[in-house]
């Protein structure tokens, strides 16, 4: 029987009580907590439990960047170039939308070396690209979060941001930081991409990557093998390493409004420079608009150094090929090797019955012959992920180059008209 009216006393974590209303079925003391007090849904952790339950659920869409942090991120892998800069997004999570307010970058990793080790600088690269996940940084990224909070500024970690050159930022240490982000710091986190080399040719490159939910099983359980039960059963591709997210770049109203007033001629200006070190340290103020670096026909150093890297990605790939393809040999010799012992127990095995004698074990192959393990498959991967990535960049340069190529055939060849 249910007895709506009567009302019993909650006490929670903090000592406060006040009545609850509840419903008694039977004889058992179950609560059935609805329209709870504001006070103790204010203290209690099940708002916090359920609105993270749903964010879990709700697929993002889109992240939406304010003007500010892309200029902070351009001008921080800027200076920082050609090594490569790392910093940390903040911002808010906004039903589909990943809203990145503000960003600061991380401490640099100071890294000596001398000339006679030649390993001294692959070492130094990979302890560079760790850095977002190094325990001085997270430490230095917490304190800066607090910071933030005091002075009333979202400090929600939302991601990290690095730089690139060319588009070669696929390879394990990027995909290790946005794993340890998605698993430590926020399932929802980013990284965000800025490629100084081809933003160079006139037009701004940013990525919003994430490391697909399938990816991050796989790598939580560590199986990249061509058995059963792994990549045959799941069907796991290099596509499905990394879920790439549209940007939106946000202006406030305020912005707009100087942009839309800012002037688009150089103003020109009456007065004479009096000598000639004058004119050379006079800085001559540059529109906003146009800009015409997007009408470069530049075709060699951005194409040529492309199709270096994608013939280097492709000759990793032969060279992880050959390895498994050794390994299968391997295995196929060893395989062969068990199948005649075996053979061999089991006529022995024949004779010693046919004498009546107990028969030997024929399991004992696996103390007397050891199988190869297998390579892991996630380093082709990720290098036929970056392969991929070469491509698609070859793709799109050659087809805006073409493009304004067949513009100015014309001027080029008067004839051709």
């Amino acid at each position: 029987a249910c007895d709506p009216t009567n009302t019993t006393k909650f006490v929670s974590k903090d000592s406060y009580s006040f009545p609850i209303p509840f419903l008694r079925i039977s004889t058992q003391p179950f609560l059935v907590l609805t329209n709870l007090p504001r006070f103790w849904v204010r203290h209690s952790k099940l708002p916090v439990i359920m609105a993270e339950l749903q964010l879990k659920e709700t697929p993002l869409n889109e992240v939406q960047i304010d003007a500010l942090v892309v200029m902070k991120i351009i001008k921080a892998c800027s200076t920082a170039f050609p090594s490569t800069a790392f910093g940390s997004l903040v911002g808010m999570d906004q039903d589909k939308t990943l809203q990145v307010t503000n960003c600061f970058p991380l401490p640099s990793t100071e890294i000596s070396y001398s000339d006679s080790h030649s390993n001294d600088h692959a070492a130094a690269s990979n302890l560079a690209a760790a850095a977002p996940r190094s325990k001085s940084n997270t430490t230095y990224q917490n304190e800066m979060i607090k910071c933030l909070r005091e002075v009333n500024v979202d400090a929600n970690s939302v991601g990290w941001y690095t730089s690139a050159n060319m588009g070669n930022f696929i390879n394990s240490n990027f995909i290790e930081n946005q794993y340890h982000y998605q698993k430590e710091v926020n399932e929802r986190t980013v990284a965000i991409v800025y490629d100084v080399g081809k933003s160079s040719q006139g037009a701004l490159c940013l990525q919003a990557l994430r490391l697909s939910p399938t990816f991050m099983a796989a790598y939580k359980e560590g199986k990249f093998t061509t058995e059963i039960n792994s990549l045959q059963k799941s069907k796991f591709s290099y596509k499905e390493i990394m879920v790439e997210l549209p940007i939106i770049i946000h202006n406030s109203h305020l912005l707009t409004s100087f942009l839309h007033q800012l002037p688009t001629i150089i103003p020109a200006k009456s007065q004479i420079p009096a000598s000639l070190s004058e004119i050379n340290n006079k800085q001559t103020p540059i529109p906003l608009y146009p800009n015409m670096d997007s009408l470069d026909l530049s075709i060699d150093p951005f194409l040529e150094k492309t199709c270096d890297q994608l013939l280097d990605s492709i000759e990793t790939h032969h060279t992880e090929l050959n390895n498994f393809q050794y390994f299968q040999r391997q295995l196929a010799r060893e395989q062969t090797k068990i199948t005649a012992w075996k053979t061999k127990r089991a006529a022995e095995n024949v004779t010693r019955v046919s004498q009546k004698l107990p028969p030997l074990p024929e399991d004992e192959w696996d103390k007397l012959f050891k199988l190869p393990a297998e390579p892991s498959r996630l380093d082709s991967m990720i290098n036929a992920r970056q392969v991929d990535q070469y491509s698609r960049q070859v793709d799109g340069f050659t087809a805006t180059i073409c493009s304004k190529m067949f513009a100015v055939k014309s001027s080029l060849l008067p004839e051709s008209s």
